[in-house]
């Protein structure tokens, strides 16, 4: 069963692809913004699962690995969308960039837009991609972007608890550019405004959690964090060897590897049952913004699930950036 945001309208106003889909996230905020997307393009077979658990659709074996993607066989469309691996370019990783074979991901997309001259694109990554190997790699793909393929590039880093009323710090750096080819060169685009954050984690935990895989009490170390997590309205980190409280008021940064019991798992203490134990993948999803209505699979193991969500994107932000672009595009239709 197909499942999208509330704000969704049923005709399209314009056509997009979708690299590196994940779990659908970046689909969802375009979808809502009035966007049909016409390719989906990713390798990892169980985010295949989820996304078809979602959107009813297979993966055609053709536009998996976006690698080997034959860009001429891709449906026209308006706007490329590609959230591409950041684990290269991440503080959390080996930071290897452009030597790691994630890093080179990025060049598939530039072949993409080369042969298909979409009126605009979103790529979004870490914000540590502006400062790995001291900026060169971000000169790069700029370059690449601005010089080689002649898109006019803007970008901004925003946090999803400033600019996506969900209680997560979460920043990422979004680029955004548009074909001076169809559209012009005098092209101007303003990225959303920071908007205040209502949302509570309250608002999001679950209140009767039934896992019990999620509770604490039977590993060593809780005697280490019972002492430590004190707040029931705080989420706390278990960073290997210590228990960091995150004074924000939001959920610290959702990660690929919080489900492997190692760095960065987000714990609470339960309001009412004083248990202490980690976030669900269902609170995950919520804290990343996807609709209540959206399906986790409960036939696959919680660490894919956690993996899915920490790798996915905030959907608020993403739609706020989605209804910038259609609007942009439609000026310059306007104009020229």
């Amino acid at each position: 069963m197909k499942r999208s945001l509330d704000q969704g309208t049923k005709e399209a106003n314009f056509k997009f692809i979708d690299l590196f889909a994940g779990v659908g996230g970046v689909r969802l905020g375009f979808e809502a913004a009035g966007g049909e997307c016409v390719m989906t393009s990713e390798v990892d077979k169980k985010a295949q699962a989820t996304y078809f658990c979602n959107f009813g659709e297979m993966h055609d074996e053709n536009f998996e690995d976006v690698t080997k993607i034959n860009e001429k066989q891709i449906p026209n469309f308006d706007v490329l969308l590609g959230g591409f691996p950041c684990q290269a370019f991440s503080v959390a990783g080996e930071r290897k960039g452009f030597e790691d074979t994630r890093g080179t991901l990025f060049f598939d997309i530039e072949r993409i837009l080369k042969a298909k001259r979409p009126k605009a694109f979103l790529l979004e990554n870490v914000k540590g991609l502006m400062n790995h190997d001291k900026g060169n790699t971000f000169r790069v793909i700029l370059d690449t972007l601005e010089k080689k393929l002649k898109y006019k590039v803007f970008y901004k880093v925003l946090n999803t608890m400033e600019y996506g009323n969900i209680p997560q710090t979460r920043e990422r750096i979004y680029i955004v550019g548009f074909d001076t080819k169809s559209l012009g060169k005098d092209i101007d685009f303003d990225f959303p405004e920071k908007i205040n954050l209502t949302n509570k984690i309250s608002n999001i935990l679950e209140t009767k959690q039934k896992d019990e895989s999620l509770y604490y009490e039977r590993f060593d170390l809780h005697k280490q964090i019972d002492k430590a997590i004190t707040k029931t309205d705080t989420i706390y980190q278990w960073r290997r060897v210590y228990v960091r409280e995150n004074k924000s008021k939001a959920c610290p940064t959702l990660t690929a590897n919080m489900g492997t019991g190692g760095h960065n798992v987000p714990l609470i203490r339960e309001k009412g049952t004083g248990r202490i134990r980690k976030l669900s993948p269902r609170e995950c999803a919520s804290f990343q913004g996807f609709p209540k209505d959206f399906y986790i699979p409960n036939f696959m193991a919680n660490s894919h699930l956690y993996k899915q969500f920490g790798n996915s994107v905030s959907v608020p932000v993403i739609h706020r950036i989605a209804e910038k672009i259609k609007i942009t595009i439609s000026m310059r239709k306007i104009l020229n």
